[in-house]
Formats: C-alpha cells, sequence, structure tokens
C-alpha cells in the first residue's frame, strides 16, 4: 500500500500522519508530498525519517492512494493526474465537494455510495462533518425538516498563520495577520469570503453539503459561522427541526448508540462537550440534548469536534480504510 500525503507539511498533513500511525492504517511505503519550496525538507513518520518529494514525482511513483490537504488550486490542478495515473485520491479541500461527478463522504452516513470506479472522493467542510454525524441518525429515524446552526471555530481551521496571529497577540507582540481584526479576546462572524447573497462560503457549505450527503433537498438549513480564539476544535448549536415526534431520552439513546459519537450529556455534573475535551480525539461528541419548547418536533444540540481530525484528517483516512475494507482499490 503505496500511499500519498499531498500538503504533508501543513497543519492538516501533519494531523494526517498522526492517525496514520496511530489507526494502523497498512503504509508500505509513504510518499511525503508538498510546495515546491518544501522540497527536501524532512519528515517523521512512525519513526523513520523521510525526504519531502514535488507532485510531479509523486505523480510518477503511482502511489495506490493519495491523501490530499494542500488547498482546492493544487487538487484542481493535480488530482486528476494522479487518477489519470491509477491513484485513488481522497481529497480534502473544496475542489470537488460539490460537483455532481464526485461523491462527497462522511463514512459512517454515506460511504455504501462507493465504488472502484471513484477516483477522486471528496472530504466534507469539518464543520459540515460533525454537524451530520450528529444529525444522520435523527434524518434516518424522525426525517428532518429545517436545521438552524451556529458555528465556533477554532481558529486551526485558518491554519498556522492564525495560530501564530493569537500567540502573538496573547504576548502583545505585532506580528503577520490571519484575520481582518484581532482574534484574542474576540468573536469574529466571518469564516471565509463573502458570497452576493450576504452569508459567508462557509456558511453556504454547510446549506449545500447538508442536501448532498443526506440526500435531500428538501431539508432547510440556515448558517452562521463565527471565529473564537480557541485551539482544540469547532463548536456547534444546532437546532433541527424534526418531521416526527420524538421522546428525548430516545433521542439520547439513539446518539449514544450510533458510530463516531459520544454523548456527553449530564447536567447534574455539569457534563457537556467542549473543544479543550475534544482535541485529539476522533470522535464527534453531543450533548445539551434538549426540546426546543418554542415549537413542535424541535430539537437544540451541542456539537463539538476536533476539526483537525474528525473534521479533516481522521475523515479522509476513515474513507480510505473503507476503500481498503470493501475491497474498492485497484492495486
Amino acid at each position: 500500500m503505496r500511499v500519498a500525503v499531498v500538503g504533508v507539511t501543513g497543519m492538516v498533513g501533519n494531523v494526517m500522519l498522526e492517525v496514520l500511525a496511530e489507526h494502523n492504517f497498512p503504509v508500505t511505503e509513504l510518499i511525503p508530498v508538498a510546495s515546491e519550496k518544501s522540497v527536501g525538507k524532512k519528515i517523521t513518520f512512525k519513526g523513520t525519517e523521510h525526504t519531502v518529494i514535488g507532485l510531479q514525482q509523486a505523480v510518477s511513483l503511482k502511489p495506490d492512494i493519495a491523501l490530499f490537504s494542500a488547498g482546492a488550486s493544487v487538487s484542481k490542478e493535480w488530482a486528476p493526474k494522479f487518477a489519470q495515473v491509477g491513484t485513488t485520491v481522497v481529497d480534502n479541500s473544496s475542489a470537488w465537494r460539490m460537483d455532481e461527478t464526485k461523491k462527497l463522504i462522511i463514512p459512517e452516513i454515506n460511504a455504501d455510495v462507493l465504488t472502484k470506479d471513484d477516483k477522486i472522493i471528496a472530504n466534507p467542510n469539518c464543520s459540515t462533518i460533525q454537524m451530520l454525524v450528529a444529525l444522520a441518525p435523527l434524518q434516518k429515524k424522525y426525517g428532518i425538516k429545517r436545521v438552524v446552526v451556529s458555528t465556533y471555530q477554532s481558529i486551526t481551521g485558518t491554519g498556522v498563520k492564525a495560530v501564530r496571529q493569537l500567540e502573538n497577540e496573547y504576548k502583545g507582540e505585532k506580528g503577520e495577520m490571519a484575520y481582518h481584526y484581532q482574534i484574542h479576546r474576540n468573536a469574529i462572524p466571518h469564516c471565509d469570503v463573502f458570497e452576493e447573497n450576504g452569508y459567508t462560503k462557509e456558511e453556504m457549505k454547510l446549506v449545500r453539503e447538508t442536501k448532498k450527503i443526506l440526500r435531500d433537498d428538501s431539508i432547510a438549513v440556515t448558517a452562521t459561522a463565527v471565529r473564537i480564539p480557541v485551539v482544540g476544535g469547532h463548536s456547534e448549536a444546532v437546532n433541527v427541526e424534526l418531521k416526527s415526534e420524538f421522546d428525548i431520552n430516545e433521542v439520547r439513546a439513539l446518539l449514544a448508540q450510533s458510530a463516531g459519537i459520544k454523548v456527553q450529556d449530564n447536567t447534574d455534573t455539569n457534563t457537556y462537550p467542549m473543544p479543550l475535551y475534544a482535541h485529539g480525539k476522533d470522535d464527534v461528541f453531543v450533548g445539551r440534548i434538549r426540546r426546543d419548547e418554542s415549537q413542535p418536533n424541535t430539537l437544540n444540540l451541542w456539537v463539538v469536534a476536533d476539526n483537525l481530525r474528525k473534521g479533516a484528517a481522521t475523515n479522509t483516512i476513515q474513507i480510505a480504510e473503507y476503500l481498503i475494507a470493501h475491497k474498492l482499490l485497484i492495486l
């Protein structure tokens, strides 16, 4: 199993290496790939040092699978080149998510649509992944009519530049800015660029990707995405209107037994999900499970996950694990 990690020197690339090792992914040869400025750098995987190579050389090596986290422009140009030599690409960027010819996959929900012919597979946006892991069991049992979500997103979703900005601001030092404003002691209601409708791209990803992954264009979704000075993961306040009546204890039990979810929901002991505890973990944590008393058939949930793991690296690798387990890789 020859595995290329494209964007290996970035934040998600680093986490991909960690998750590959932790999951004992069957790597017989690791091919670390990055931009030209990083070629020749050394990275360590499972105690062995590897030299980073460029994209063209990586294509010529014809890896069995390529895990991409190098941005949409790189994916648009290079994913098809890998696919042409027989490599199966799992891409973590926004490049292919809404392409009608590409599958958008969260393994717990819709990996069953994958086939051997899928050579470029899209990984959803981090905030979409954690929300839908929590909502998919509810959709299956009760049906979903409408979702209102407000996100409280970690600076790690922006990248290392944002982490440096926060660290500089903690110290009171001037430095390169990832955001228009300071993030220390602040909340910025602006994730990604604004679209013509006044929503940001991040907000519209939640709308569009939900419909595609849950295979239901009738689900109404509206979102507000906010960047906060947190490192450990994204948090979401999710209000979901179901199509049928529910019992709150039944909902709690349903979520607790669903794949990829850990319920943390005990008000007596102040137990609820927080990014501090989600950091470094693969699960989606759900708590504050309660009925919306303002209208019928409606729930409130608090959903937290490490955006670099389940929101990016882990989900990408779980897709690859599914391909291997179901013999969908042509080796």
